[in-house]
């Protein structure tokens, strides 16, 4: 019943910005996570419909800024300062577990290249 679709992905150089949008039927727990080729999928940052606070893994954080626009059913993830070790796709995701290992629901994805 959930569904989530990504937009805003696309190539950027390093050092740039871009900002992924994602827009969602529910009001759960919510945010992204990324893979790199030949790599697993990992947490990235996850936002809470519910008590308004975020959290980002260790890798993004200072540098990405999640947000959400209830009104709109969307999250956004401001990517700043990008670099090449960003390049991933980047997938929305709504339910997120506390553990950030998972979700019970996922977008398609969208693909994020930062060049050097």
């Amino acid at each position: 019943q959930v569904q989530l679709v990504e937009s805003g992905g696309g190539l950027v150089q390093a050092g740039g910005s871009l900002r992924l949008s994602c827009a969602a039927s529910g009001r759960n727990t919510m945010g992204w996570f990324r893979q790199a080729p030949g790599k697993e999928r990992e947490f990235v940052s996850a936002i809470s419909w519910r008590g308004d606070t975020s959290d980002y893994a260790d890798s993004v954080k200072g540098r990405f800024i999640i947000s959400r626009d209830n009104a709109k059913n969307t999250v956004y993830l401001q990517m700043n300062s990008a670099q090449p070790e960003d390049t991933a796709v980047y997938y929305c995701a709504a339910g997120i577990f506390r553990d950030r290992t998972g979700a019970g629901y996922w977008g398609q994805g969208t693909q994020v290249t930062v060049s050097s």
